[in-house]
């Protein structure tokens, strides 16, 4: 019998199955959030070159497929020589059955691991499950996987390089290939214009959830960022963009899921907010900005840059 197969039993039964056939660990871990409880299931294996985290609410219909879909992906990219991957479920507090899916998952998967948070959050999750791995490269998409996972090497290769801090999928590109419902094509271009407007953005999206973010700049950048919502993806790129960092962009495939759990109306309308406070931060100079980049920027070493052809020098 298989991990898949197991009949339905008790949380507690199921438990004790899982650690027979897989081996595996529950335990409590501390969290950054005050009064927040954390568990850990799974994989502990250290040394990941990526941590790939998979936030989920309530995504119990849909969590087994997308995962084995990932899992599978990553397997082939891995026989071409690829970095070490580890996937980290993040169950925000689900009602359903979630948690219970995540945990057979990181039974029968060596490279996955689930985690369940006490509190809602996307944010919330990314904060503290970016915070405590050890990967080099911290990345997370959504669970529907919308964006095509081919683009998922060009978006990690500037970042294991060292030659970037933080990575997005941009929908927005006009190289980019998407598929969404008229509605939520204007809020995204409304929004990410506001962004340039009042805060001086210099990305194109900063709502797509297909990111990642090298673990020194994340360790920088997390402790200043307040929201535990949607709006973490922009006070995240905001301070990076501000502390100029390099925010590497690359065109995506993208298809909208139709059955998204994210109201778009009230979703903006917090992004509003969130702007609100920023700026008024920005302008009271509330953010260590300079000690952030020459944290992270080393200064440019001008005897490893080569010195242009002779025909091209200067004669005056």
């Amino acid at each position: 019998m298989t991990i898949d197969n197991i009949p339905t039993m008790t949380d507690e039964r199921l438990d004790q199955k899982m650690q027979w056939q897989a081996g595996l660990v529950i335990k409590s871990v501390p969290t950054v959030g005050p009064g927040l409880e954390m568990l850990v299931a799974g994989t502990t294996e250290p040394g990941a070159d990526i941590d790939i985290i998979v936030p989920v609410y309530n995504e119990a219909h849909v969590l087994a497929a997308s995962v084995n879909r990932l899992n599978s992906w990553l397997n082939r990219w891995a026989a071409q020589g690829s970095p070490t991957t580890r996937i980290t479920i993040v169950d925000n507090a689900s009602t359903d059955r979630t948690w219970r899916q995540a945990r057979k998952l990181a039974a029968s998967l060596d490279r996955v691991r689930a985690v369940h948070l006490s509190r809602k959050g996307r944010g919330r999750a990314l904060r503290e499950v970016w915070t405590m791995s050890d990967a080099t490269v911290l990345s997370y998409m959504d669970v529907d996987l919308s964006t095509n996972l081919n683009a998922f090497p060009g978006l990690v290769a500037p970042l294991l390089s060292g030659h970037s801090q933080v990575a997005i999928g941009s929908r927005l590109d006009r190289r980019s290939r998407v598929i969404r419902g008229g509605k939520r094509e204007f809020i995204s271009r409304s929004y990410n214009h506001i962004l340039r407007l009042s805060l001086g953005a210099h990305f194109s999206d900063a709502q797509c959830g297909f990111k990642a973010i090298r673990s020194d700049a994340a360790a920088e950048l997390l402790p200043l960022i307040e929201d535990t919502q949607w709006f973490f993806d922009t006070e995240l790129l905001v301070l990076a963009d501000r502390a100029k960092l390099r925010i590497s962009e690359i065109p995506v495939d993208w298809v909208d899921d139709p059955d998204s759990r994210v109201n778009v109306t009230r979703t903006a309308l917090d992004d509003l907010k969130g702007v609100a406070r920023m700026e008024k931060n920005l302008i009271m100079g509330r953010y260590p900005l300079r000690r952030i980049r020459n944290a992270l920027i080393a200064p440019l070493d001008t005897s490893s840059v080569a010195a242009p052809p002779q025909y091209m020098a200067a004669t005056a």
